[in-house]
């Protein structure tokens, strides 16, 4: 008996021996850090004779002092609760760091004359947006030093910038506040001189230079629901309240962007409402005191995207095509009566944009969840597509704005896959790397592994997932996955790659995409399937996900973690609400959690944009079918797994209110011991920190709050 008993004790010694140094830790949470509690002022909601009580909607207003103490107070509870992991978080911020190349420059392209190009420098936070005139040999000049610009703010961001066509002036946008109003400013390039008008409150891209070099194009946004729903028209060195109103949208879901055409002969002007509708407008670029041309008329459920090469426009449609198809038209006879196909639907690929060129037209497709791009030439009518060897990759179109070009820029990265740059020569089918994005240290990609596994639905339905980790892994049990998803507006979540998630990766996680329905990646079936009344297969699929990726012993219920943002966000709510068995831990980043009141509210930034996303709560059909899984409206009294929830006091898009009043509400009603956390930036905005170092220290709280619960001290 004494034999047996020493035999399992030696078994239990070496099997401690051989958990890894850095999991034998757990980390000791603080025992007496009490988080705060938000007070309850009862508020009725009524529609479609549907009584809700909000208690926590007082939250809603960022001026009242009492939500701002609120609000410290929670980050004070985080921050203590974190306070163990400071270290560990300076350890994996300076880790995060050291894989970028400080010293680094984008690889330049052509347009008119010039070379364009960013670079950055060692230690500096923003790039600096440089020229040469010609070639690359030619004296560097620097248009915009945003290191410089950004002094004295805590965000910066410039939203985009334009240079005249006689290379002379440069327009250029500004948000110093994270809230996506963007201020319109004029640079002269030869002398280095602002000019003294400044545009307040415009689409922070959306301008565009008529060709006499004095005359800018704008969207101007309303103020409050960040909709951009005028066209204006100015002239350089003029006071702009002289500035002619060109066109106004007076349909509130429609958005305006303003473009300038590739041959450059005109001014694109959209109105569209998200994969649902849109409509081209056209302003002669040599004509700007003209007026805006509607090129093909809108209707619901009809989108259309247009490119103009010589005395004919090509069409990217999905009329009477749900997965888009290539028509060309006539230059002065652009309705859809005169459209011919060029490329037709296919149920099996969709096809996302195009790009021209002189003797060639590339198509960037997805089939089965892969990029794919197509080639067509003018010239002999052949046609090929370029190939990619992983498993799972994302290709895209990169700056190509050079229309007499055999040579098509393109983007290629992986899970595997430094982001990289290469030049493809369409006629010898032969492509250079330019550039590939340096990741220092001791990265080796041979190192990692990725794969594409299938889920099975609840319905039968196939759900890719796009998976990494070290090579070397043995699956079993107590490994730890972060599962991730986004699963909304039709955006596809691609398989990319992330030097900071290396720090996951050495650590043991496994990092795993969900390519659920809401997305594209499997064509314009895949989002209908995921949006509107059908909004609870995105759920499902994350979770029948999570179930394969666990009978697939990959992990267990007990090291599985999730994540999402935004629109993920309310998918992170979603699944605790209906499955919080299921998941260890959980961050929910701006999450949009209270999507029943903020549907209902126009004067909320965006809402009425999106009707045809989530659905209109006017109709009782649609409200009764948003409140079945609106997060906040679902919490109820059972145990949540461990949460982080992370916002932005400035945020446009999802006000911070929303998960502010969600986590009061599950602290209220939460049964159990796990932790809840709920870290403000009161500084910044939807998209976090503006410098290119800064917002690893988010990530690394992040990381540093999974790697708590998972055991993983170092």
């Amino acid at each position: 008996m004494q034999k047996i008993i020493l035999f399992f004790i030696i078994i239990l010694m070496i099997a401690c021996n051989n958990i890894p140094e850095n999991m034998q830790n757990q980390y000791h949470w603080p025992e007496n850090a009490l988080p705060p509690v938000a007070a309850k002022i009862p508020k009725e909601l009524l529609a479609h004779n549907d009584k809700r009580i909000d208690e926590y909607y007082w939250l809603n207003d960022r001026k009242n002092p009492e939500v701002i103490k609120y609000l410290e107070a929670e980050n004070t509870y985080t921050d203590t609760m974190l306070s163990g992991t400071k270290e560990f978080q300076d350890k994996l911020y300076t880790e995060m760091k050291s894989r970028i190349q400080e010293k680094d420059e984008s690889v330049p392209f052509f347009e008119n004359g010039y070379w364009y190009y960013n670079r950055f420098e060692e230690g500096k936070q923003y790039p600096v947006k440089c020229r040469k005139k010609t070639t690359l040999q030619a004296p560097e000049e620097i248009m915009l030093d945003q290191n410089k610009m950004a002094e004295g703010f805590k965000y910066f961001s410039i939203g985009g910038y334009v240079v005249s066509d006689n290379n002379k002036i440069v327009a250029y946008s500004v948000d110093v506040v994270s809230r996506r109003l963007y201020d319109l400013k004029f640079k002269n390039l030869e002398t280095g001189s602002i000019f003294p008008e400044t545009i307040p409150n415009v689409e922070g891209s959306d301008f565009a230079w008529a060709a006499d070099n004095k005359t800018c194009f704008y969207v101007l946004q309303d103020s409050v629901t960040l909709l951009g729903y005028q066209v204006w028209r100015h002239t350089l060195g003029t006071d702009p309240s002289t500035d002619v109103l060109m066109y106004e949208e007076k349909d509130n879901r429609f958005n305006l962007s303003l473009t300038r055409s590739k041959s450059r002969k005109y001014l694109f002007l959209n109105p569209k409402v998200n994969e649902f509708s849109s409509e081209f407008l056209l302003l002669p670029a040599n004509s700007p005191e003209a007026k805006f041309t509607i090129f093909q008329a809108r209707a619901d459920q009809f989108q259309y995207e247009i490119e103009h090469i010589g005395d004919r426009f090509y069409v990217l449609t999905d009329w009477n095509a749900p997965n888009f198809r290539l028509m060309v038209t006539p230059e002065n006879h652009t309705t859809k009566e005169n459209w011919k196909e060029v490329i037709p639907h296919n149920n099996s690929v969709y096809l996302h944009q195009m790009e021209i060129f002189k003797d060639f037209m590339v198509i960037s497709e997805t089939k089965n969840a892969l990029s794919q791009l197509h080639v067509i030439s003018f010239k002999d009518k052949s046609e090929h597509y370029i190939g990619f060897d992983e498993k799972a990759y994302t290709a895209s179109l990169n700056i190509n704005p050079e229309f007499n070009t055999d040579t098509l820029r393109l983007s290629y990265m992986s899970m595997t896959t430094p982001f990289s740059i290469f030049d493809y020569d369409m006629n010898t089918k032969k492509r250079q790397l330019k550039k590939q994005n340096a990741v220092l240290g001791n990265f080796k990609q041979d190192n990692y592994e990725s794969d594409r596994l299938w889920a099975t639905s609840r319905d039968g339905t196939k759900i890719p997932i796009s998976i990494v980790y070290k090579k070397g892994l043995v699956k079993n049990s107590k490994t730890p996955l972060l599962l991730y998803a986004y699963g909304s507006y039709g955006y596809s979540t691609s398989p990319g790659f992330s030097s900071a998630k290396l720090s996951l990766l050495d650590r043991g996680f496994v990092y795993a995409i969900a390519h659920i329905r809401g997305g594209l990646e499997l064509g314009r079936p895949w989002y209908d399937q995921g949006k509107m009344m059908n909004k609870k297969n995105t759920f499902f699929d994350f979770i029948d996900c999570a179930e394969f990726l666990i009978k697939e012993n990959y992990t267990s219920k007990e090291h599985l973690y999730a994540q999402g943002g935004s629109a993920g966000g309310l998918l992170m709510g979603a699944i605790v609400n209906l499955r919080p068995d299921l998941w260890h831990g959980v961050i929910a980043e701006v999450p949009f959690v209270d999507v029943i009141t903020t549907m209902s509210d126009t004067t909320i930034p965006l809402t009425t944009l999106e009707y045809k996303e989530w659905g209109n709560p006017g109709d009782s059909a649609e409200y009764f079918y948003i409140k079945s899984y609106s997060p906040y409206d679902n919490v109820d009294k059972k145990e949540y797994p461990n949460m982080l929830v992370t916002t932005g006091l400035h945020d446009s898009q999802v006000q911070y209110f929303e998960p502010a009043k969600w986590v009061a509400k599950l602290r209220a009603l939460k049964a159990g011991n796990n932790k809840l956390l709920f870290r403000i930036n009161m500084d910044y905005g939807h998209g976090g920190a503006s410098g290119r170092f800064d917002y690893l220290k988010e990530i690394a709280r992040e990381y540093a709050f999974l790697f708590a619960l998972e055991g993983i001290a170092e």
